[in-house]
This record gives C-alpha cells, structure tokens and sequence, in this order.
C-alpha cells in the first residue's frame, strides 16, 4: 500500500523549531497541481525543489521527516517568473499513479497534501470568523480572539469486504474511478465504526451483514482519510438492492473471477487480493 515505504520512514513528529535550509526538501501546491522537476516527471520519477532552488524570501513551514531528509511545504505558490527552472506544476492526480516512484516521495506527497489542505482551509477561526494564527507549540491553528484552536483534520471511513461464501461482493462507482471497489463510506457522528460498516453496505447494496472483524487501515493524505478496513459475512438473504446514485455495478464475485485494481497503492486493492488468495 502506498504507506509501506520500508526501509524508509515517516517521522511526522512536529517539530516547532525546525527552519528550512538550502538542502531542505520543498512541497508546493497550487489549485490541485503539484511543483515538480519535468524531467523526471517525464521519466516516471517524483523529484521536488529544494529551499537552494528558490530565489529570493519565501515563507516556509515545516511539514515532516523521511528518513533524515526535511519536508517544508512553500505555503504561497510562487509566481511564474519564480519557479525555480526545469521545475512545474503537475496535476496532482496524474502524479500521483502508479508506476510513479519512488514510492517514499509519493508518500510523501500525499501527506504534505493532507497537511496542506488543512492549513488552507483553518485560515480563519470556524467560531468567530477572525484570522487564525500557528501555534508556536504544536502543529494547530489558533484564533487569538475567542481562543478556538484547531488541529489537523482526519476523517475516518470504512472499506468493506463483505463475504459469501466463495463469493465477495464488488462494486463500482457510479462516476469517476472505474476499477473494481469494495463498500466504502465515511462515519457519521454519534456512531462507532462498525455501524459505519452495517449503515453503508445496507446503504449502497440493501444488504445485511454479521461478524464484522478488522483488517488493517491506511492512511489517504490525498483525501484526507484514515481508512479502516472490515471483513464481514453476508447475513441472511443475499439479494443486492444497489442505490444506483452512488453505484453502477454491485455484483457477488467467485474468488477466481475477481479482477484486480491495476496497482498496489490501495487498502481496498488488497483487501479484493487477499481474499482472491483465499488468505482471509
């Protein structure tokens, strides 16, 4: 999964006194595009600018560490006559594929996108409206009028294998991915996660579901999620009901018919794989 990036590491401690060097590693985003050396773009390779290749005084605010390598994320995008050369904004999408390496600096860029967002969207305080300020202490926002502080925002969802036997039930969206997929849906208020599990698969396939039991999660900066993936067993009748809004396809598949996503980067991907192994 796109998180398994070992030997390497993330170290996404906060480091509150951390100031940018010309070696540091810069991330920089601006409206959905990602900067990055074109060249090795075009060469199936991610390589960020470093604070060396900027002119002049930018704002820089530290992010995390891979390994020993410092990741600072530029927080106003340069103008054009400023970006560094041989360097340019990519869609984020397409950068981010499979086949793309190597695979610490996509990690890499999901985080700093995940983080990224958030900075941009917490500019201003949620209760009162005035601006918000960074903490010196700790990575959050803080409002020095009411006092409002808020911290970087995950939202959980659930990827659901639901099980029938020999048979899982697969699904596709109806619009934009067009692979094969699991159950998926994000978790309400006031609900723990395996109702999320029970809601979303009656939700989208009209489907009963018992013995729900935990996989593994994932974290997915790109969406801001942290994934949480559930097995479950098929309770009782197994007419799929699809809500045709969200799904095109919801189908109960055999193990040896299930094809697979065309990458390694997804939970869903392996959770379909596992049981196409017969290894849950």
């Amino acid at each position: 999964m796109i998180q398994d990036i070992y030997p390497h590491k993330l170290n996404n401690q906060y480091d509150k006194d951390a100031v940018a060097s010309a070696g540091d590693t810069v991330i920089c985003f601006n409206d959905g595009r990602i900067l990055i050396n074109k060249d090795a773009f075009e060469n199936n390779e991610i390589v960020f600018p470093r604070v060396s290749d900027f002119k002049g005084d930018h704002e820089y605010r530290y992010l995390f560490k891979v390994d020993e390598t410092s990741f600072f994320l530029l927080e106003a995008a340069p103008e054009e006559e400023d970006i560094p050369e041989g360097f340019e904004f990519s869609d984020e999408r397409a950068v981010r594929k499979e086949g793309i390496g190597p695979k610490e600096n996509h990690y890499a860029l999901v985080t700093g996108k995940h983080i990224a967002d958030w900075y941009r969207d917490s500019k201003f305080c949620g209760r009162c409206g005035h601006k918000m300020v960074h903490s010196t202490k700790e990575r959050a926002m803080k409002c020095e009028i009411c006092k409002n502080k808020s911290y970087p925002r995950i939202m959980p969802a659930v990827i659901v294998g639901v099980t029938n036997g020999d048979r899982i039930l697969l699904t596709k969206y109806a619009t934009g991915f067009k692979y094969n997929a699991l159950v998926a849906g994000f978790t309400e208020i006031g609900e723990t996660v395996e109702e999320t599990v029970e809601r979303e698969v009656m939700e989208e396939t009209g489907v009963k579901v018992k013995n729900i039991r935990y996989y593994k999660s994932q974290p997915w900066g790109s969406a801001n999620d942290i994934l949480l993936g559930f097995y479950c067993d098929v309770d009782g009748d197994d007419t799929i009901t699809m809500d045709e809004s969200e799904l095109k396809y919801a189908e109960w598949v055999k193990r040896e018919d299930i094809e697979l996503q065309p990458g390694e980067f997804s939970l869903t991907n392996e959770m379909m794989k596992m049981f196409k192994e017969n290894r849950i």
